[in-house]
C-alpha cells in the first residue's frame, strides 16, 4: 500500500494525523541532516505497523518533506492500524 505523507522533522513528539484528504501528517524528532529522518521515519513506521524496516520504502521524494512511501503488508492491516491513531 502507497501512502502520501507530509513529514514534519525536528518535532517534540512523535504524531501521525490524517489529513482531510487522506494524506498523512507525521511528525518526527529527528533532525533533517545526512538521511538521519528517512531513517528514523521508516523505525518510527515500522514500530506504528509491526513490520520489518524492510517492508517499509520511501519511493519518491528523499530529500524533500510531501513523500511517497510503500508498506508491504495487508491493506486493511494498514488502514485498521491508522484508523485507530
Amino acid at each position: 500500500m502507497q501512502l502520501y505523507c507530509l513529514i514534519k522533522p525536528n518535532s517534540k513528539i512523535d504524531k501521525i494525523t490524517i489529513n482531510s484528504d487522506g494524506s498523512l501528517r507525521i511528525k518526527i524528532k529527528a533532525p533533517p541532516v545526512d538521511g538521519k529522518a528517512n531513517e528514523y521515519l521508516i523505525g518510527y513506521l515500522a514500530e506504528i505497523f509491526d513490520l520489518p524496516k524492510k517492508n517499509i520504502q520511501i519511493i519518491s521524494c528523499f530529500t524533500g518533506s510531501h513523500k511517497r512511501i510503500n508498506i508491504v503488508a495487508e491493506e486493511e492491516t494498514i488502514k485498521a492500524i491508522l484508523q485507530k491513531l
